[in-house]
């Protein structure tokens, strides 16, 4: 199970970290990812992370700007989101367990957090 937590309000520029909590020490063996979605659009890729943090990936629009990180010891996963751009607005989501190598896939990720908002005004 996957707790995300860490959204709010905050204005263009500004920065947000987002904290993603795994229940049990399987999270600690697991790809994992952050996705975020807007009303009407579809959810789509922003980052992900390999099991033990050793390799990321960014999708180009938060390229430079978000870092994802984590800590296995207390089974959490991070998104340090900084100069955000009121784009950024969304609900963000982190998943966990990949199924093969297509990390920037929303079908290939076992578990799901319920979402945290993001609003950034301008």
């Amino acid at each position: 199970q996957l707790q995300a937590s860490g959204g709010g309000l905050v204005q263009a520029g500004g920065s947000l970290r987002l904290s993603c909590a795994a229940s049990g020490r399987a999270f600690r063996s697991y790809t994992a990812a952050w996705f975020r979605q807007t009303p009407g659009n579809e959810r789509e890729f922003v980052g992900h992370i390999g099991w033990n943090g050793g390799s990321t990936n960014y999708a180009d629009s938060v390229k430079g700007r978000f870092t994802i990180s984590r800590d296995n010891a207390k089974n959490t996963m991070y998104l340090q989101m900084n100069s955000l751009k009121p784009e950024d607005t969304a609900v963000y989501y982190c998943a966990a367990q990949l199924s093969g190598s297509s990390y920037s896939s929303t079908t290939r990720y076992k578990y799901w957090g319920q979402g945290t908002q993001v609003t950034v005004s301008s």
